[in-house]
């Protein structure tokens, strides 16, 4: 069938907005009207060459939601009609990182940039017949997709589609950070440095397990005032300043975490989080850098005698497939905020303009909302 999409022809560009050619689904694959895909800084870093893709074009988005229109042959879980998120990391379930339980690092996801198809190493996306990268293997900057089965969870009806699309990146990597490879306890002190569509998400959960600190820092005014209202107890606008801060704060303990969800990492980053960091206490990287940078700020005298770490993480640390349905309970009973992390809906014609705005600092999250017009 025939659709549009925003896509990328090349590094430093705008989204154009052009026809495509989007596949059937073949073999445990699913085709998805999209009611809505959320804006992530993952697609910026594609745009400005930061995260490398196999080729262009490439449609841009990995975080959508909607309703299941195909189902291909071997989908045994899926049907016409279901409700569903599309989870930018696959969770096949059978490979060796998901029977270890690390469903978040499954072994299809390594060819999340590459756009060639789970099932046969194919494009379902072509244009004048030529292939088309979908971004992580979804390509939610169009209203139809065809995607895999791995990357699909089922979520009940009562869920408005607009919001739950956050949960395939952004609020489920977030929230992860904090609580589940953060492993925040009551009483901890949480520092979240970057509070945009991942760190806000980040606030809230840490808040929510308890930490007696959440400190919000973002050089953004408007954004540390937000944080206020998603559990943030004490906000500043850069590491430096919170440095004295929280040794006074503290006791001189200083944060049991820090987390990193800045819209684009730098090396320097690394030792002012890890001089925030008290005695046994861990840096969570969750923040994506250029592909190729490597060197970073690290004093190993105070890593080693201290013992602190510092850990990568990805989804949260924890499977699309158990995070997703938690953290849409927790919505149901008021825990977690959706619809407050929407500042600004666009069509997909004014996805430039979202962007510009990502960059601007005035949206904790863009949503490009699809219409019976793009249908």
């Amino acid at each position: 069938m025939k659709t549009k999409a925003a896509i990328l022809t090349e590094i430093n560009t705008d989204w154009k907005i052009d026809e495509v050619e989007l596949g059937d689904p073949v073999f445990g694959e699913v085709q998805v009207r999209l009611a809505a895909s959320g804006l992530c800084h993952s697609d910026a870093h594609v745009a400005n060459g930061s995260s490398p893709v196999a080729m262009f074009p490439v449609v841009g988005g990995h975080e959508g939601a909607g309703v299941v229109t195909k189902v291909g042959p071997g989908v045994t879980d899926l049907e016409e009609g279901d409700h569903v998120v599309l989870a930018f990391i696959p969770a096949c379930g059978t490979c060796p990182s998901c029977a270890r339980g690390l469903q978040n690092l499954c072994d299809k996801g390594a060819g999340l940039l590459t756009g060639q198809a789970i099932s046969d190493n194919s494009f379902r996306v072509t244009k004048d017949g030529a292939p088309v990268v979908q971004m992580c293997l979804l390509g939610t900057f169009s209203p139809y997709v065809t995607v895999h089965q791995a990357s699909v969870v089922k979520i009940e009806k009562d869920i408005p589609l607009k919001v739950a699309a956050l949960l395939g990146c952004g609020v489920s990597t977030g929230w992860g950070s904090a609580t589940e490879i953060g492993n925040t306890r009551p009483g901890d002190t949480v520092v979240i440095a970057g509070v945009g569509g991942v760190g806000i998400n980040s606030v809230q959960g840490a808040a929510y397990a308890g930490a007696r600190h959440v400190v919000a820092i973002d050089p953004v005014e408007g954004k540390r005032k937000i944080a206020l209202d998603f559990g943030a107890t004490h906000t500043f606008s850069s590491m430096e300043e919170a440095l004295p801060e929280l040794a006074e704060l503290t006791w001189g303990t200083m944060a049991n975490t820090v987390i990193l969800t800045m819209g684009e990492i730098k090396g320097e980053y690394i030792q002012q989080a890890l001089s925030l960091t008290g005695k046994g206490g861990q840096v969570i990287v969750t923040a994506m850098g250029p592909y190729d940078q490597v060197a970073t700020d690290l004093n190993l005298f105070e890593l080693t005698l201290l013992q602190k770490r510092v850990q990568g993480a990805i989804f949260g640390g924890i499977g699309p497939r158990t995070q997703i349905p938690k953290l849409l309970n927790l919505y149901r009973s008021g825990a977690l905020k959706l619809e407050e992390l929407v500042t600004t809906t666009y069509k997909l014609e004014d996805i430039n303009q979202g962007y510009r705005d990502m960059a601007d600092g005035k949206n904790l999250r863009g949503v490009v909302v699809y219409g019976d017009d793009d249908y």
